[in-house]
């Protein structure tokens, strides 16, 4: 059976990926399978930049094929802030929501809209690379809204549901998120490896 190592540290996308690929034939590692695996430092300008560097180096170290995914919510009236750096605006998604609604405050509902973008790679050892990228649009809650969800879920309103993605619950947000989007997408060509090998 095809193995793929999901290298993630955050168990919320870990779940999410999981759930949302439940159907491929495949054996899911994650880093915990990998104890003493090096740290990759992000430091790279744009989403697709991270996320190669995630799976190029973590698929060369372990030997393994991995699904690496950056992303993130870029917010308009903050020039795409926070972007690149979201999981790292604080903490604890707490902080970093509370980061967000001070700096929105005094924001018009007509000027707070954002997108959440993700890019996956799927990355073999020996260097064949695939790259999906998806976004999903919406404007930021006022406050906190909704239960589910991880990260930023809670203050991201999805306009033709007026729900944040915390309220949509998994089923919802797993086909229209960002993040569901790309791995709808990186089903067929993980199903199309699985069928060929």
């Amino acid at each position: 059976m095809l193995e793929i190592l999901i290298a993630s540290r955050n168990a919320g996308k870990v779940k999410e990926i999981k759930e949302i690929l439940k159907d491929i034939k495949v054996k899911w590692l994650t880093l915990d399978d990998f104890p003493g695996i090096p740290e990759v430092e992000e430091d790279g300008e744009t989403f697709e930049e991270n996320a190669f560097k995630k799976a190029d180096k973590i698929s060369q170290y372990t030997g393994k094929i991995c699904l690496a995914d950056d992303s993130g919510l870029e917010i308009d009236c903050l020039k795409g802030e926070p972007g690149i750096y979201s999981s790292r605006w604080g903490t604890s998604d707490e902080e970093r929501i509370h980061k967000v609604l001070e700096l929105m405050k005094n924001v018009p509902k007509n000027q707070r809209s954002a997108k959440f973008i993700c890019v996956l790679v799927l990355a073999y050892p020996e260097g064949r690379r695939y790259i999906i990228k998806e976004e999903c649009k919406g404007i930021i809650a006022e406050q906190p809204r909704g239960e589910y969800g991880f990260g930023y879920d809670p203050i991201f309103l999805v306009p033709e549901y007026d729900k944040t993605f915390a309220e949509l619950g998994e089923r919802v947000k797993n086909e229209i998120s960002h993040r569901g989007k790309a791995l709808q997408k990186m089903a067929k060509i993980i199903n199309e490896l699985v069928t060929g090998e």
